[in-house]
């Protein structure tokens, strides 16, 4: 070995030891006769000192190193005169007094600063990202991951689960996403898929008798990039035999508990996980991704609405439409500006405007406000005893900010739970070190096409109806509730997954139901239809998004951060140029002719 320590391990307990190190020089500072270099490898960083009283072949060479040089040195760990240490370094009470040095490979002037933690254009990191993943910061996220993945790993492992493999060449079935294609060569103009998701091999491992699979899972979906999405991603897909969707959520909960308190030790999860339906998480937060680290739940005020002398509010009313606001603590006194960023974002949401309301404290209770204590365009057709019931419905009190949304429900729901998330950051809210899991159940099965007169399932078409609303499938499918859940971190959601389908007739009835002929039926599915007739066995599983727990618990804003070499914005690889063209001979062998 070139080294015998990491940099970033040696202490006081090393004192007196002779060591060798290995790595890129971080910092380099010429105090006069004395050469300080900040060594820097994996592990962190350590303070290297070249004394020419020591070594003045030593010191010749350390005057020759600039940032990003490769070195080798060795000397003897001593403690840091007193003053000096560093308490931002694991290294910090300790140097090295180098005697020999070596100078293994010379580094141009980098394209951006390695060893600060400054803005930088994300495609110049994208592009030299070998160096961005060097920052501290970046190596950080990345044995973040490794730690991740390797837990996962270890205690699913424990439990009995099988890891396997499978094939990331396959026939393009319906996920719910465009799929990315590969040509044939062998066989001209017939293409494999890269899978969206492992979802029917997962199942005919079922069918196999594996009982209990799990996969660290490439999967590939050709749609547009954001914060949380990339067109190659990194799942944890888990599938087991004979089981309810209570041994998922336990296990989930078991899995994600651990992980946590085991890698984050410092941050608070709070236990158990919660659980909402699917209707009450849309009606409480506009959103079935709800962030429950903070209130401003939405609240009803249709009845209260229903009183006043508002014609809005009765217009809205009279044509099956709800009156429905939240509370903004403490923002009563917001500025015009304010008030034009929130219209602002409910606008961008989809509303015409929204109903303002602030209950000025000026020192008083809520019940001792009077009318000219509201500042609203609408407290001309309000009571004080209106006004109040309003504050007490959404939980407010004197000084704080109502705000309300008249109109269809669905869009009362949306707006106001983007303005509750949108608000509750800006508040600070949201505290970054807690962890509030939520389950989201009891989801429909189906929704209806925009586009005709077929359902698209909720999930995926996989998913099973619950046993008792099995006889609506004929007659109401849009009253049949699937056997589908969510688990939700802070916001995000992060896993999904259902009770499967395990039976032929009830697929073939749902692809029907979804606008399939037979033969469609046949050609997409016919061989998993075909499995399910040799005994398959009551399944189901989940699949949990990596990334975006990394994401998470790295406290990065997207998962292009946790990524070691992610696509940026637009979905191109900065790095190696792709997508990119390709010959015509290339083209030629696959049978292919471009039209462009």
């Amino acid at each position: 070995m070139i080294r015998s320590h990491g940099c970033g391990k040696l202490n006081k307990a090393n004192k007196g030891q002779k060591v060798t190190l290995a790595g890129w020089v971080d910092r380099r500072r010429d105090h006069g006769g004395l050469i300080f270099i900040d060594l820097r490898d994996r592990d962190g960083k350590v303070q290297v000192v070249f004394n020419p009283e020591i070594s003045k072949s030593c010191h010749r060479t350390a005057n020759q190193l600039r940032n990003e040089y490769v070195i080798s040195t060795s000397g003897q760990v001593a403690l840091r005169p007193p003053g000096t240490e560093n308490k931002k370094l694991a290294s910090g009470d300790v140097e090295v007094v180098a005697d020999s040095i070596k100078i293994l490979n010379e580094s141009r002037t980098p394209p951006f600063y390695i060893n600060e933690d400054s803005e930088i254009d994300e495609n110049i990191r994208l592009k030299f990202r070998y160096l961005d993943l060097r920052r501290p910061h970046m190596m950080n996220n990345l044995l973040l991951r490794h730690r991740v993945i390797q837990f996962m790993r270890n205690y699913l492992d424990n439990i009995g689960f099988v890891d396997v493999e499978t094939p990331i060449l396959i026939k393009s079935t319906p996920e719910g996403a465009r799929d990315y294609l590969v040509p044939s060569r062998i066989y001209p103009g017939k293409f494999y898929a890269l899978p969206q998701s492992p979802q029917q091999l997962k199942q005919l491992l079922m069918v196999a008798g594996v009982e209990k699979y799990f996969q660290i899972a490439k999967c590939f979906r050709d749609e547009d990039t954001r914060a949380d999405r990339q067109p190659e991603f990194t799942q944890l897909d888990i599938e087991m035999s004979f089981i309810d969707e209570e041994d998922i959520l336990t296990l989930l909960e078991g899995l994600f508990t651990s992980l946590i308190e085991t890698i984050k030790p410092d941050v608070n999860i709070v236990k158990p996980f919660a659980r909402l339906d699917y209707a009450k998480s849309i009606e409480l937060y506009g959103t079935d991704k709800p962030d429950l680290r903070f209130g401003m739940e939405i609240g009803e005020l249709s009845d209260i609405a229903q009183q006043t002398d508002f014609a809005i509010f009765h217009d809205t009313l009279q044509n099956r439409g709800r009156v429905k606001g939240i509370c903004v603590p403490g923002c009563a006194g917001y500025s015009r500006h304010q008030f034009n960023e929130i219209n602002d974002i409910a606008k961008d949401a989809g509303a015409q405007g929204i109903i303002t309301i602030s209950l000025d404290s000026l020192g008083k209770s809520l019940d001792e406000l009077t009318i000219g204590d509201i500042k609203s365009v609408a407290a001309k057709y309000l009571t004080i005893d209106q006004v109040r019931d309003m504050a007490i419905s959404l939980g407010a009190k004197a000084g704080d900010l109502l705000l309300i949304i008249a109109g269809d429900n669905d869009l009362a729901n949306t707006v106001l739970g983007k303005l509750r998330l949108e608000l509750g950051y800006r508040l600070n809210l949201a505290n970054p070190n807690k962890y509030s899991f939520v389950f989201i159940e009891n989801f429909p099965l189906f929704e209806k096409s925009k586009e005709s007169n077929y359902y698209q399932p909720m999930h995926h078409p996989f998913t099973s109806p619950r046993e008792e609303d099995m006889k609506l499938l004929d007659s109401a499918p849009e009253k049949v509730f699937g056997r589908h859940y969510d688990l939700v971190l802070n916001g995000y959601e992060i896993a999904g997954g259902s009770i499967r389908i395990h039976k032929s007739d009830l697929q073939r009835k749902v692809f029907h139901l979804m606008g399939y002929s037979d033969n469609e039926v046949e050609q997409r599915f016919g061989h998993l239809l075909e499995a399910f007739n040799y005994g398959a066995p009551p399944h189901g599983g989940v699949a949990a998004g990596i990334d975006r727990i990394l994401m998470l618990m790295a406290q990065e804003a997207t998962i292009r951060e946790v990524i070691p070499f992610p696509k940026n914005q637009n979905a191109v690889d900065v790095l190696f140029d792709a997508p990119s063209s390709v010959s015509e001979e290339q083209l030629a062998e696959l049978n292919l002719l471009l039209r462009l």
